[in-house]
């Protein structure tokens, strides 16, 4: 025969029960399955190579060096704070900057691939921060994102799952991480949806339904899918609203679970896609896709690993023998033997540089809606933010006219494009770099016009006297342009 509980034990009981069901949920939330840290860190060494490969490279010689359009002298004028930490700011020789392009794809791989991944993170974080510093007309929210992600990255054990390092370690299928490092990646992110509400819902454009009609207009931001579908105002009307709703709804990605989270996050990665099939946007699509991959359910990484060793991908690749890790970094500075006052010590450094980090991030977006003042530093990179067309689109179509003279007096068009009339989408900017550099320079000094005008005069291949740059706008309307293009002469420059 047993005694029936104490009401001491029964309230002792009450709150474990409380404190576990607690537990439980803010895992379920805040926490992230191990192999959506891998997938994340996949995404990421695959978005770094195809950033440095296809979009940086191209343009090496012509953005990153003295011999192009933004020599380190105009970078240290214009830029002077962020131009003195840039490591490729340390040479204009195109081998200098080969030789660091180099480097950062060594380290992306590395990531890729989850080998001494807590040293490649870093080493892409330093490396691709520094190339964004030698040219910050070419940096945009995209790529902001993206470093704000190796940073986060740096706390999170991305080695744990479908990585090299990973074989070390035992298999341990289905664990969570949740911490506070899991927790603010999270919040950070959602917070980049929540502060893109906030200020649509201050626009008047966006709150009437037409702003992306008038995005769809600006032919400098159009590509694959995007011209055709600017016929479709119906469409895009639609799009409008659907978007408004997605992001209203992005704050329930750190509460619902489940099915509803699963439903969430594939409506957002629709959206991206869409953007990615009708806008010259960079990375920036994929790398939001990237981050919606953390909030993924456990649910959905062990259907995917069911299907893997359905088609014997386990068996190929090794990939039951490459699944493990613990909770905390495989690659931590302190060994296994290490004191555990030490490793506790660096663990707490670690809980508050990060929580450090996720207050810095909130304090930014909250300036970016005006809850808060922040100064800038020397009014550099003030649209290194996530934004993108909030509060309010653009409201011109922009290119430039290079008008070059020869010693006959005949005028050349040397930019193969006209004054009197706007060129077509593909023509208006030869890539996504010259799109962000044009668009950058709208309104900058004449210094940085100068440097892009001696470029030019370079690389043209007729002797050309002068040269005449010319920025062209033409304001444009939910259903089209409206009046007629305006000239703004920006330098006359002697060859």
């Amino acid at each position: 025969m047993t005694c029936p509980p104490t009401d001491r034990t029964s309230a002792q009981q009450r709150r474990s029960r409380g404190v576990a069901s607690f537990r439980a949920a803010l895992e379920s939330r805040l926490g992230i399955d191990q192999r959506a840290l891998g997938a994340f860190r996949i995404a990421l060494g695959l978005l770094l190579l195809a950033d440095l490969a296809m979009l940086r490279l191209p343009g090496l010689v012509t953005f990153y060096t003295d011999a192009g359009v933004f020599p380190r002298s105009t970078l240290l004028e214009a830029y002077p704070t962020v131009g003195q930490v840039s490591i490729h700011a340390l040479s204009g020789a195109a081998w200098f900057q080969a030789v660091l392009f180099a480097i950062a794809g060594g380290f992306a791989l590395l990531l890729l691939v989850g080998y001494r991944t807590r040293l490649a993170t870093l080493g892409s974080l330093v490396l691709f921060a520094s190339l964004h510093a030698r040219n910050p007309h070419l940096a945009n929210g995209g790529d902001t994102i993206l470093l704000s992600f190796l940073l986060f990255g740096l706390f999170l054990p991305l080695e744990a799952r479908w990585s090299l390092e990973a074989r070390r370690h035992p298999d341990r299928r289905g664990r969570r991480v949740c911490s506070i490092a899991t927790a603010a990646i999270l919040v950070h992110f959602v917070a980049i949806y929540v502060t893109n509400a906030v200020l649509k819902f201050q626009s008047e454009p966006w709150m009437d339904g037409t702003a992306v009609q008038q995005i769809f207009q600006l032919k400098q931001y159009l590509t694959l899918l995007g011209p055709a579908l600017s016929a479709y105002p119906t469409v895009l009307a639609a799009t409008n609203w659907l978007w408004i709703a997605v992001l209203t709804a992005s704050a329930l990605l750190l509460v619902v679970t489940g099915q509803r989270r699963i439903a969430l996050v594939a409506a957002f990665v629709a959206t991206h896609l869409g953007m990615a099939a009708t806008m010259r946007l960079g990375v920036f699509p994929f790398v939001m896709i990237a981050g919606l991959l953390l909030f993924l359910p456990s649910g959905i990484w062990d259907r995917l690993e069911r299907l893997g060793s359905a088609f014997g991908l386990e068996k190929r690749f090794g990939a039951r023998s490459a699944i493990g890790g613990d909770d905390a970094p495989a690659n931590t500075v302190a060994g296994d033997d290490a004191p555990s006052r030490l490793r506790r010590g660096g663990r707490l450094v670690a809980s508050g540089l990060v929580a450090c980090l996720l207050v810095s991030s909130l304090l930014w977006q909250a300036a970016g809606i005006g809850v808060v003042d922040t100064p800038a530093i020397d009014g550099e990179l003030d649209d290194a933010g996530w934004t993108f067309f909030a509060p309010n689109p653009p409201s011109a179509h922009s290119w430039y006219a290079v008008d070059g003279m020869l010693e006959s007096g005949e005028t050349v068009d040397v930019a193969n494009a006209r004054l009197d009339r706007p060129p077509t989408a593909a023509e208006t900017y030869p890539s996504t770099l010259w799109k962000r550099y044009g668009m950058d320079l709208r309104y900058a000094g004449e210094t940085q016009y100068e440097s892009a005008a001696a470029s030019l005069c370079e690389r043209t291949d007729r002797e050309v006297d002068s040269l005449t740059i010319s920025l062209v706008e033409q304001p444009v309307g939910p259903d089209g342009p409206v009046g007629e293009p305006t000239v703004h002469e920006r330098l006359e420059y002697d060859c």
